[in-house]
């Protein structure tokens, strides 16, 4: 699995949308495309939401990042990432 950073930007249509149900359902379309949310903050800012996941592949990520955007309405954009350890390791 590698891990993935989901950054979410609220519509108004999809904040008239939020409830606990719709939060639940979201966990199901990140399973359902092989991934598991490892962390999810609501943000103030120009990001709203951000969920940190693991997918098996970019596929996978790509295919959750859409299932969201489609079924809540919240456009995601969605980054793969390393530790830092790791990143050292690739430009040592």
């Amino acid at each position: 699995m590698s891990l993935y950073l989901m950054f979410g930007k609220y519509t108004q249509e999809s904040i008239e949308g939020i409830s606990a149900e719709r939060s639940k359902k979201a966990v199901q379309v990140i399973g359902d495309a092989g991934g598991e949310i490892k962390a999810g903050y609501a943000l103030l800012g120009e990001t709203d939401l951000v969920l940190v996941t693991d997918f098996p592949n970019s596929e996978a990520a790509m295919k959750a990042s859409l299932g969201l955007t489609k079924f809540m309405g919240i456009s995601f954009a969605t980054s793969p990432a390393i530790s830092i350890e790791e990143f050292d390791k690739l430009v040592g």
